[in-house]
């Protein structure tokens, strides 16, 4: 479907000599990565209304746009035109606190734990749930590929046992768990 579009656009931009133009609009579409990694299973029966709310991010595999944060969190509330606002916050012990924003879509149906999210306009990227406790207490969280990987839980301790079952569900899904980096959520640094 998407390759057909493509071919109708660049007809169209080539008939009117656009096609530079229509690249930079287009390009971005076409690279949005929301693709899901090889035996990840997004959750099924997923229900927003009940994962809006605020998140302690307990693990993560490390990443440029998250280094050395700590007290991080994340919350969901609803958005525009059945988008979910997102907002992204942690604790540098070097800057004070930080945050994103930026907004999810659900890519397939709304009951079905796989969106896409984005922080910096038209590029996305995918949020894929794939494991999700009944009462909504914690969700394993992979992005696009194997090298994006959150446990996100309501409060911001777990449970020894919900810690082990975890690595071992990453193991088994492939995620390089030897570089998950169990995330401060101690406050008494910051106040």
């Amino acid at each position: 479907m998407r390759a057909a579009k493509t071919v109708f656009l660049y007809k169209i931009c080539r008939s009117r000599r656009l096609l530079p133009a229509w690249l930079l609009v287009i390009l971005p579409c076409l690279v949005s990565c929301t693709g899901i990694p090889d035996g990840v299973e997004p959750v099924k029966g997923f229900e927003l209304e009940r994962y809006l709310g605020r998140w302690y991010e307990i693990a993560r595999l490390d990443h440029s746009f998250e280094r050395g944060l700590t007290q991080v969190t994340a919350e969901y509330e609803p958005g525009p035109g059945g988008s979910v606002r997102v907002l992204n916050r942690g604790y540098s012990a070097d800057d004070g606190w930080q945050s994103a924003e930026g907004k999810a879509l659900f890519v397939g149906p709304a009951d079905e734990g796989h969106l896409k999210v984005s922080f910096f306009g038209p590029f996305y990227g995918s949020y894929i749930v794939f494991e999700l406790d009944p009462d909504y207490q914690y969700a394993f969280v992979a992005g696009n590929s194997k090298s994006y990987l959150w446990l996100l839980a309501r409060t911001p301790a777990i449970s020894p046992e919900l810690r082990q079952h975890f690595i071992r569900r990453a193991t088994e899904l492939g995620f390089p768990i030897e570089q998950l980096i169990f995330v401060d959520q101690d406050a008494s640094e910051t106040r």
